[in-house]
């Protein structure tokens, strides 16, 4: 290139190859190569993404590099102090393609030196050289050195540090493998600086701004100026299409923005603050069109924007970025946001705004947003997010409602000449319509006009408004919204006289505010919802509405009373025009608070009276005259009610008498009442930087659960047909007036026919007007009953005790029957039981009408005994009185016991068992004593059956010692009472000369105590042979121990049992000898056992069993022995037990020697030793056992705890069980065995105790002590 084309060069406007919202890269050197190379160039560098890792710890982000490739200059190199980053060339390229060094030392070199010259004079070090290399001049020129030594040479002249600064292109315009990997080194070569400038001059950029921003503190320091730096930023990263980045710069601009302005609102102002409280002078609304508005961009420039003019461009470049970002949804919602903001904005600033001005800036930005998203979404996309966009729709209702308002436009008269004026001022503040939207038939700016410039036309705007919002709300389930919207609505039908119209609204606004309690708003909407029915001249509904209101607690006294009398003077019309009777609800004009009856109970008989008293809230702001309180009563009689009695109706009925209703809040539902209790949580938020408090504030956790909507099936509505039931019961009150507040209401009731009365529905009537409870609930009943008479006779005690006297109560119910004189109760007479009379006895008549007794009178009893009837005369006594006496009774006992029992009889061993069991468990005996009773109202006797416990239990047992006898009698004292026991004796029934019972017992009195024992003790004895058994009867006298001395002789206590075969036959001794050379017995050594079986009689009747042989006068029968040790204290080696040949004859003995081994040292008891009649079966075809080895087989169960103490027919049953059971075992023919009866057997060395010594060689030393 030669100079003269250079200077031309020069001399031209620079050349701009790509838009202007791309990053800046100047072009040097041959501008020719490089217009040839651009096209390849612009296509390939955005191809390939290149990583930016940014500072600060920034997450890095993968970009497409684009560039704006300009002609080099030195006036695009960035002066001293200017940061603009638009206009900032961030890399400088060099290109040519000399290949010839005499050209490169006479030109380009030259160019080259004063090319960086230049950037140095401006401290730019993003630079880069660009050789290429072309085939055809190689061919050309022949002389020509190899590349390499041109790029040397400038690699050598210009990047001695920096040799990646020069890059070869080869054949760039050839499309083979050597280009294109010459292209692929040089892009990423180029991307790579771009990038490392990218991150160098933002990253000093925005220190400047960091620097900037925290002057902000200081005088001087201005927001427009710094609004300026970091838009610029965000400009930036909008070039390199980081809008998240560009977005969170205008995020931080409007967060930094109004923090100033709530501090200017709490007193700490900034005085660039006063640049936007200039009074506002244009409404035009928001600029969303346009990608940057330079008009408001201008005046923030020149510090000459308002508070609009700021938020406007702030929300425009957001708005702008959120749709590159494809969220046009939180357009939406930012925008509504703002349009709030700046209202509360504009009030802190104290900026003077026109009366309008605000409301038709808020309208216009509402729908320039709204057709804003309209433009960048489909349909679908629109109705399917509905719920992001419904705020806008509703301000915009909102603000146009509020214009029509101001202008005239709703007025009954329509606008005067003062709307029209304020009409056409807030016109002028629109200005001139905008260009970008003067095409458009439906513009913000057209809409608004067309809905000012008339009445009809304002009409038709709101109303389409209006229907759109709320058909929005209630498609996405906001319905407390869209009766909002709706009660705006009527209030606008109301100003234009279409109250039937405003009604539909108001109604469903009001359903949905009583179905969730929302008491404020339910009183709002019924004072709107009145003046519409009044217009209407729905009476019933007005007048309903009005006592709603009358009664509400949220208007003030004067309104309350005017809806109040409104009632009244409307009662007293129709009452003059005897015209229908209007019925309302009663829970409007009072409250059903308590009811009381009196008698509590609420049972009555036929005649008697009852009391009721009311108890109502009166809502009403003044005192009510009030024409009549009446309670419609139901009555029914149910199958054999008349025959219930006072005292089962009692049972079944309230204590107090008391009934309390819940309570309601008038007009309001119960199920608010219900709702969950509130759950919040204080919240502060404060300052990173010093810990200052910088808000407070209260969050509810349960927000959820106390905004939930009702099920829209739920229905709230009063019903419409309010009817009376008609019936003949009615309770009436005339005459009263109702003081606002507690009223007491008494109805006085003459009972008469018997049966269940309820109280259904509650009247109070004023004029002509009705105000009715429809149901009473809880239910609430009263019982008339006509009751028959009844005796009942019950024990003063808990349990009547036999042998003593004891108090028993007889209560007499009249009932209907009224007493006369002469009027006796016929008790039939029992030996067993007499009945004792003291004179003093009193007969007490009560009066049960109230429900609890209450004492009339008092009277001596007469009673006439005979031999069979004892006459009891009652006292005269009214009907449905009580008559109580008190009357001692004794019941004669005859405990005796049979001494003889069959011998395996079941029923017989049945009653043992029983009674055994309850001696065991020390209850009492019971005998249950009839006694008829004839009463003189009925023809038919009544048999009254009296439980009397025997308080003794008695036993006995045989004692021996050797072959002295002695008899024991315990007895028992199961009752709770003390007694004084006195001449016991024992005596033979027989009479017996030969037998003297010898008592051993002193013969004082003595005092046996409750649960406890005593022991009585006889011995016999005899002079010649007895009988085999004996028939005894005890005999002692008792009385309670701490009564006093009686008059009345008790009977005595008796007890009669017999004593069988108390003969003693054997003497059995046993003996333990220690091992040989062994002075005493040591554990784990063998000692003799010898047992000694000694018969003591002759023969006598007793012996002759089957076990007895007899052989030429000489007789033995056959015996069992057993040793046992129960205790565990000894180890029997060999055979425990054997069968034993005994001469029936005196003095004849038998000896038995086993070894044992004591187990533990000390004093141990001698084991014990029994002896069993030993019964061979008798069988036909029965095999002959041997007895020992039948029992060394242990083929036979023997009882092992057979009670020596037990009477002899229990043994002999048990005995025949074995017997039984023995014959059963294994199908074979078994031998019995036959215990003997106690006293039988006597066996000496019971209780001996020999002397055990341990073991030398034990080392556990274990000692038993007995």
């Amino acid at each position: 290139m030669d100079p003269a084309d250079e200077e031309e060069g020069r001399e031209k406007p620079p050349v701009i190859y790509t838009m202007e919202n791309k990053p800046i890269v100047t072009c040097a050197g041959d501008q020719n190569l490089f217009t040839s190379l651009y096209p390849t160039l612009s296509q390939q560098l955005p191809r390939e993404p290149m990583e930016w890792r940014r500072s600060y710890g920034r997450a890095p982000k993968m970009i497409h590099l684009e560039s704006n490739f300009v002609q080099f200059k030195e006036e695009l190199l960035p002066k001293e102090g200017n940061k603009a980053l638009l206009t900032f060339p961030f890399l400088h390229i060099y290109w040519t393609e000399c290949c010839d060094t005499e050209v490169y030392k006479t030109t380009v070199k030259d160019d080259i030196t004063k090319w960086q010259n230049v950037l140095k004079a401006h401290s730019s070090m993003d630079w880069l050289i660009v050789v290429v290399e072309s085939d055809a001049k190689k061919k050309n020129k022949t002389n020509i050195l190899p590349r390499t030594s041109i790029v040397d040479k400038i690699r050598n002249d210009f990047c001695n540090k920096q040799s990646d600064r020069c890059v070869v292109l080869s054949d760039p315009l050839k499309d083979s493998s050597r280009s294109q990997e010459s292209w692929n080194a040089f892009l990423t070569k180029l991307r790579t600086l771009l990038l490392m400038s990218f991150t160098k001059n933002l990253g000093k950029f925005e220190d400047d701004m960091r620097t900037l921003r925290e002057k902000r503190t200081e005088p001087g320091w201005s927001f427009c100026e710094y609004f300026m730096v970091q838009e610029e930023l965000a400009f930036v990263f909008e070039m390199l299409q980081q809008f998240e980045d560009a977005l969170v710069q205008y995020d931080e601009l409007d967060a930094l923005f109004s923090q100033y302005v709530v501090n200017f609102g709490a007193g700490d102002g900034a005085n660039w603050l006063t640049f936007f409280c200039q009074p506002v002078r244009s409404w035009n609304g928001l600029i969303l069109r346009k990608p940057i508005d330079m008009e408001k961009r201008e005046l923030i420039q020149n510090q000459e924007a308002t508070l609009l003019d700021l938020r406007s461009y702030l929300f425009s470049r957001q708005c702008t970025l959120l749709i590159f970002l494809q969220r046009p949804w939180e357009v939406s919602q930012r925008a509504l946001e703002l349009l709030h903001n700046c209202v509360q904005e504009l009030k802190l600033l104290e900026v003077s705004v026109p009366p309008g001005a605000l409301d038709c800036w808020v309208f216009l930005s509402c729908l320039e947003v709204l057709q804003r998203i309209e433009g960048c979404c489909d349909r679908a996309q629109i109705d399917a997010n509905v719920s992001h966009t419904v705020g806008l729709w509703s301000y915009a209702t909102e603000k146009l409602k509020s214009l029509g308002y101001l202008c005239g436009l709703v007025s009954e008269k329509g606008p005067n000449s003062e709307d029209l004026n304020r009409t056409v001022d807030l016109l002028a503040g629109l200005g001139a319509e905008r260009p970008e939207t003067a095409n458009a038939s439906q513009s913000p700016y057209k809409k608004l006009k067309e809905a000012l410039s008339s009445v009809e036309a304002f009409e038709k705007h709101y109303l389409d408004l209006s229907h759109a919002t709320i058909e929005m709300y209630t498609n996405i389930g906001r319905i407390r919204s869209a009766k909002l919207v709706g009660k705006d609505l009527a209030e606008f039908y109301m100003r234009k006289k279409g109250p039937q119209k405003a009604e539909v609204y108001l109604q469903g606004a009001l359903k949905t505010y009583l179905a969730e309690g929302w008491a404020l708003l339910v009183t709002h909407t019924r004072k709107q919802l009145a003046e519409c029915q009044k217009q209407l001249g729905q009476i019933e509904n007005y007048l309903q509405t009005s006592s709603l209101l009358a009664g509400d607690n949220h208007l003030t006294e004067e309104e309350r009373k005017r809806f109040c009398q409104e009632i009244l003077d409307f009662a007293n019309q129709q009452a003059e025009n005897q015209g229908q009777k209007v019925i309302l609800p009663m829970h409007s004009f009072a409250q059903l608070k308590t009811l009381h009856f009196d008698p509590p109970n609420a049972v009555v008989h036929v005649g008697g009276k009852l009391c009721i008293e009311l108890t109502l809230l009166s809502q009403m702001p003044i005192p009510v005259q009030v024409d009549q309180v009446a309670i419609h009563v139901h009555f029914s009689i149910e199958k054999n009610n008349y025959r219930k009695t006072a005292e089962w109706l009692t049972k079944h009925k309230t204590s107090n008498g008391v009934i309390s209703f819940p309570n309601e809040i008038t007009g309001l539902p119960l199920s608010r009442n219900n709702l969950p209790a509130l759950e919040l949580c204080e919240m502060y938020e404060r300052s990173p930087s010093d810990n200052s408090l910088n808000t407070a504030g209260i969050i509810c956790k349960n927000t959820h659960m106390l905004l939930r909507r009702q099920e829209s099936s739920t229905s709230l509505d009063v019903p419409s047909g309010v009817t009376l039931e008609d019936g003949a019961h009615v309770l009436k009150c005339n005459n009263l007036t109702l003081e606002p507040g507690d009223n007491k209401i008494i109805f006085n009731i003459q009972a008469k026919e018997p049966g269940t009365y309820t109280l259904r529905q509650l009247c109070t009537s004023v004029g002509k007007v009705q105000f009715v409870l429809l149901h009473i609930y809880p239910i609430v009943q009263y019982d008339v009953y006509s009751q028959e008479p009844q005796l009942k006779v019950e024990p003063m005690t808990e349990s009547l005790l036999a042998g003593i006297p004891q108090k028993v109560k007889f209560t007499v119910t009249t009932g209907h029957y009224t007493m006369k004189s002469g009027d006796t109760l016929q008790l039939s007479n029992a030996d067993a039981m007499p009945i004792l009379y003291h004179p003093e006895s009193k007969a007490v008549i009560y009066s049960n009408t109230r429900g609890k007794p209450e004492k009339i009178s008092e009277s001596s009893l007469r009673i006439q005994s005979s031999e069979k009837i004892t006459s009891i005369s009652l006292p005269v006594a009214p009907a449905y009185h009580v008559i109580e006496f008190e009357l001692e009774v004794m019941y004669l006992p005859s405990a005796t016991e049979s001494a003889v029992e069959k011998e395996n009889t079941t029923h017989k061993e049945s009653h043992r068992r029983k009674k055994e069991k309850q001696k065991q468990d020390n209850c009492m005996a019971t005998v249950d004593q009839k006694v008829t009773i004839d009463c003189p109202w009925s023809i038919y006797s009544t048999i009254i059956a009296l439980t009397f416990c025997i308080p003794f239990n008695a036993k006995h047992s045989l004692l021996s010692a050797g072959k002295r006898k002695y008899v024991q009698v315990c007895v028992q004292n199961l009752s709770e009472l003390c007694f004084q026991l006195s001449d016991y004796s024992l005596k033979n029934s027989a009479e017996c000369t030969d037998l003297q019972l010898v008592p051993l017992n002193p013969a004082s009195q003595q005092v046996v105590y409750s649960k406890q024992s005593i022991f009585f003790v006889w011995e016999l004895k005899w002079t010649k042979e007895l009988p085999l058994s004996l028939q005894c009867l005890f005999s002692v006298s008792f009385c309670p121990a701490t009564s006093e001395e009686q008059s009345l002789t008790l009977k005595p206590f008796t007890y009669e049992f017999q004593v069988e075969n108390f003969f003693t036959l054997y003497h059995v001794k046993t003996e333990i000898f220690p091992p040989l050379d062994a002075e005493y017995c040591k554990t784990g050594s063998l000692c003799s056992l010898e047992v000694s079986i000694t018969r003591l009689v002759e023969l006598s009747e007793v012996d002759r069993d089957e076990a007895l042989t007899e052989s030429d006068g000489y007789c033995t029968t056959k015996l069992m022995y057993e040793v046992v040790d129960n205790s565990s204290n000894w180890a029997v080696c060999g055979k425990s037990s054997g069968v034993i040949s005994m001469p029936v004859a005196p003095r004849a003995t038998h000896k038995v020697h086993m070894e044992v081994m004591p187990l533990f040292a000390g004093y141990l008891p001698f084991p014990d030793v029994r002896l069993f009649k030993y019964l061979p079966h008798h069988s036909a075809h029965s095999m002959q056992l041997d007895a020992d080895s039948w029992i060394e087989n242990d083929n036979l169960s023997v009882d092992k705890n057979v009670d020596e103490q037990a009477d002899s027919s229990s043994i002999r049953s048990r005995g025949s069980l074995h017997s039984t059971a023995s014959g059963e075992h294994k199908g074979l023919p078994m031998p019995r065995l036959q215990p003997f009866s106690p006293g039988q057997v006597f066996n000496s060395s019971t209780g001996m105790q020999i002397l055990v010594i341990p073991s030398k060689d034990d080392h556990v030393l274990e000692v038993n002590v007995t």
